[in-house]
């Protein structure tokens, strides 16, 4: 069926805007007093850090293609300039929410708490000093005031940096001139002075100490200022026969130069100091670049960057935080007298990260594998990882004790090049072999493959997550990960591994549902035939959790099945281009988004087959990109002992009342409230019952109806 047989504009919604729907979830997370005070104050900085990475992408992306001259519409029937539009309208409105919140809400109750921003002129004299001292021993040495004047030109001002734009006067000739002082990043932004959790901001003890930077001269007045750029990677012209590891390295340097996309000021900056700032950013474009605008220009408080308030929400203050929380250790791998090994071969483990362990688990495997002398070989690939990590340090001390290694590094991951770069060259160093994938499309699967020599047999052991292999994000976000020796997912493994390092045009697996190879084809098929079901009068249900729902093919399948009479449950905490809810399209889909504590970042799939159910979990959402742009493997879960805790967490996430939002066919989401029943959030559940380990029988989650009960109306930016 192709896109025509559903009007775009009709029965799409814009991903853009899904997108600002979901940050502004994230805000209202900020003002919910449910939350405590410090959590609150770490929603906010996640809001901005996510618009930081809004702007360098999405929206850098859609100015190249106005200026590209691109009138190609989306799905739902907007022109790259008229969702640039709405972008500007939605994101002002969201930005006067954040104010609202930080300077009405959180900052005066964190004040009441004994937690402040302190101004500079509150200080004592005494506290004065301390901060003299600190400027004068840590701040004042690496300041470098640049002039601008024929003589000096704009400076270069880096992503995300934030600056000073100062007015300066020379009292002997009476002339004012213009200078800009950076922030560094290399400096804590909160500066103490004496009082338990009370800080001054960084600019302002650099504003109030700009003589000693401009001596002799006036200063007439400071205002910050924050550029943001263009950050993507562009590799579909790469020659292939290039070294990718010099190319992205060559990009990652190149795009410190790209093209400004915003410009953010201090919302007291006078208008002559604005338009300055955007004339010299101006003229500092190329001519095939988009030309910078007032309209490109925000306001953005008297606070910038507040993606470093993230630091402050994690001040040690108990009383104004989540209760601290430690994964438990699967029973099955408590016993110090078993290795991991014993316990996967005589049958498949699955893990929730957080609430699982995954030092015990993931890291425990690996471990294992570098110190056993019967492990031949081991295959892993790496999206992200943390810094100094037991996985990167397992791998080389495998290849350091002769086994043969072998690290897909995917140096395309966003935001996370040169990290990588590094820990590529880190593994090579120690005898790794490190393959870095291909131009144009990302290797983002989580798959490890260890092979082992047994008494009566060589095994693979199979790990496939949902979640990168990184220590610190397995705390926060939640994961699964499959440990297997299935023989048929072995093979699979092996197979793309081999894709990933040789040449290989593999497209059929015996159990995996690879991508780019056939992983929207199957699960096309999988919807399809649940609306088969259905027509024959069995039933029809699907229930699906992952971060986005965008592939129009996918979308059109699911209105298929939802006209076919298939009940289908969606649980999306991102992006969702799918409208529920619309007669006679998808009026039998529902669709609902969990923020909470811990990201949702899980992805697993459940087609009810006709009374047998078929579980997947994977690390692709059901994307344009994921589907034809990334290796990608979604593993099924045949074990008919793990399938009761997969029903038991689809129930908890299906009824939470707590975290859960419901989207309306309007493209709104609105929040659950309990009501007269008690509160359920499936995340405070899942810590306090271990996702349903211990249940042995769990009944069909039911499709669920919208909740009577619903909170406040979101914020006015919420569409």
């Amino acid at each position: 069926m192709t896109t025509a047989a559903y009007p775009a504009p009709t029965n799409y919604l814009n991903r853009e805007l899904s997108w600002l729907a979901f940050n502004e979830r994230v805000l209202h997370e900020a003002f919910d007093e449910r939350n405590p005070l410090l959590e609150r104050l770490k929603f906010l900085a996640i809001h901005a850090t996510n618009l930081d990475e809004f702007y360098m992408v999405r929206v850098a992306g859609l100015r190249r293609q106005v200026r590209a001259g691109v009138v190609q519409v989306s799905p739902d029937g907007m022109t790259p300039a008229e969702q640039l539009a709405v972008i500007g309208t939605r994101v002002n409105a969201q930005l006067a929410e954040v104010q609202t919140c930080l300077h009405q809400r959180l900052l005066p109750a964190l004040a009441a708490r004994r937690v402040r921003l302190v101004p500079m002129a509150d200080l004592s004299p005494s506290e004065w000093l301390t901060v003299d001292g600190f400027f004068e021993s840590q701040v004042f040495p690496v300041l470098t005031p640049l002039a601008v004047d024929p003589g000096h030109p704009f400076p270069y001002i880096s992503n995300l940096s934030l600056s000073l734009a100062v007015e300066i006067r020379d009292p002997v000739t009476g002339t004012d001139h213009f200078a800009r002082v950076k922030v560094p990043k290399s400096l804590p932004r909160w500066v103490p002075f004496g009082r338990p959790f009370q800080f001054v901001p960084l600019e302002q003890v650099i504003g109030a100490n700009l003589g000693a930077l401009f001596p002799g001269m006036e200063i007439l007045g400071w205002y910050a200022f924050r550029v943001t750029r263009y950050s993507d990677l562009d590799l579909n012209a790469t020659d292939e026969s290039e070294d990718l590891l010099e190319v992205i390295e060559q990009q990652v340097f190149d795009r410190r130069f790209s093209e400004v996309v915003r410009l953010e000021v201090q919302d007291t900056m006078p208008a002559h100091l604005r338009a300055l700032l955007l004339e010299e950013l101006r003229d500092e474009q190329t001519p095939e670049l988009p030309a910078l605008t007032e309209h490109d220009v925000q306001a953005a408080g008297s606070l910038l960057d507040l993606g470093d308030l993230m630091s402050l929400a994690s001040l040690e203050v108990p009383e104004l935080r989540d209760p601290p929380f430690t994964p438990s250790i699967p029973l099955e791998l408590r016993d110090p007298h078993r290795s991991i090994f014993e316990v996967v071969r005589e049958r498949d483990e699955l893990v929730h990260h957080p609430f699982d362990s995954f030092t015990a688990s993931v890291e425990q495997l690996l471990e294992a594998a570098a110190a056993d002398p019967n492990v031949l070989a081991i295959k892993q690939t790496l999206y992200r990882t943390s810094g100094d990590t037991a996985i990167v340090r397992a791998l080389t001390d495998a290849a350091q004790r002769g086994k043969q290694v072998a690290v897909l590094v995917e140096l395309q991951a966003r935001g996370d090049e040169a990290n990588n770069i590094t820990w590529a060259r880190t593994l090579e160093d120690a005898g790794v072999h490190v393959a870095y994938g291909l131009p144009g499309l990302k290797t983002h699967t989580k798959i490890a493959l260890v092979v082992r020599k047994e008494a009566d047999a060589i095994r693979r052991y199979v790990h496939i997550g949902t979640g990168n292999y990184n220590s610190k994000t397995a705390r926060v976000y939640t994961d699964f990960g499959f440990f297997t020796v299935s023989p048929s997912i072995g093979a699979d493994a092996s197979d793309l591994f081999n894709s990933l390092t040789g040449y290989s045009r593999q497209r059929l697996y015996r159990k995996l549902l690879v991508a780019p190879a056939n992983m929207r084809t199957r699960v096309i098929e999988l919807i399809d035939r649940e609306a088969a079901f259905a027509r024959a009068g069995r039933g029809g249900r699907i229930i699906a959790k992952m971060n986005a729902v965008v592939d129009p093919e996918t979308i059109e399948a699911l209105y298929r099945a939802s006209r076919a009479g298939v009940e289908i449950d969606l649980i999306v905490r991102g992006i969702c281009c799918l409208r529920p809810g619309v007669a006679e399209v998808s009026d039998r889909i529902r669709v609902i988004s969990i923020i909470g504590r811990f990201l949702e970042h899980s992805r697993l799939w459940r087609f009810g087959n006709g009374g047998a159910p078929e579980y997947f979990i994977a690390s692709a959402d059901w994307m344009p990109r994921n589907f034809d742009r990334r290796v990608e493997a979604a593993a099924p879960i045949e074990d008919p002992n793990l399938h009761p805790r997969l029903d038991t967490l689809l129930e908890t996430l299906l009824q939470d009342n707590r975290g859960a939002w419901e989207l309306r066919s309007d493209g709104t989401y609105h929040q659950r409230s309990p009501g007269l029943e008690p509160e359920r959030s499936a995340q405070v559940i899942l810590q306090r019952e271990s996702w349903g380990r211990a249940v042995a029988a769990a009944p069909e989650p039911p499709p669920v109806a919208p909740a009577a009960h619903l909170e406040r109306e979101p914020a006015a930016a919420d569409d």
